[in-house]
């Protein structure tokens, strides 16, 4: 499978759709959600206000999880959280493909092309559950609230820039804990993130949140770069 298969959408949306203009049925839709919350029924404002204060609560986060790509093609690999702003998923071999959030930038190591790219946080949709103090309201538009037996489903994205797509955290209820989301980049494509044997509260060393290049890339140019 191409590396570029693998790409998770939180990063195609952080650095190729923060850069593109909207769709102009996108941009409709966008103000739309300005008003999306009047929308929303007293259950859902119930839910979405517990889901709100459990986001809050999760400091750090450790987890394997399974990507599943618009295509169907599977990857497995580490994720990492530490809130506020930052975030690791590194992929397992074959792959050499690595994404990290520092709190100000989120980059992307391609393994396959050996190259880096990276945009501010606030540009991508990862901001939306990395902040500080996390509201699911204001510039983040609830676009729909799900109901499963056992499961809850919270569908957000910007409320200003719909074009960027959008993310649905997926939890297993009562207790209420994130287990998957799923996210539609602005091209529609959709990827599919499970965890598995998730660690909340899990004391993670705030060097994995540090961008560097892979040491083989580094000599494979003939530079050493510290």
């Amino acid at each position: 499978m191409p590396a570029k298969s693998i790409r998770i959408a939180l990063v195609a949306a952080a650095l190729a759709a923060a850069a593109a203009p909207a769709p102009q049925a996108a941009r409709a839709a966008s103000a739309l959600d300005l008003n999306n919350e009047r929308s929303l029924s007293a259950a859902d404002r119930a839910d979405v206000a517990r889901v709100e204060q459990y986001l809050n609560s999760v400091k750090t986060l450790r987890s394997k999880f399974i990507q599943t790509g618009h295509d169907g093609r599977q990857a497995t690999g580490t994720f990492l959280l530490s809130r506020p702003g930052k975030m690791r998923l590194t992929y397992d071999p074959p792959f050499k493909d690595f994404i990290v959030a520092d709190g100000l930038f989120i980059g992307y190591w391609d393994g396959g092309m050996r190259q880096q790219s990276s945009a501010p946080i606030g540009t991508s949709l990862a901001d939306l559950i990395l902040r500080r103090d996390l509201k699911l309201s204001g510039d983040v538009a609830v676009r729909g609230v799900t109901r499963q037996p056992g499961g809850l489903e919270v569908t957000l994205a910007e409320a200003k820039d719909a074009g960027k797509g959008t993310i649905t955290l997926i939890f297993q209820d009562k207790p209420l804990a994130l287990i998957r989301w799923r996210v539609v980049d602005a091209a529609g494509l959709t990827t599919d993130v499970g965890l598995i044997d998730a660690q909340f509260g899990a004391k993670i060393d705030s060097d994995q949140f540090v961008f560097r290049e892979p040491s083989d890339a580094r000599e494979s140019d003939g530079f050493s770069r510290h």
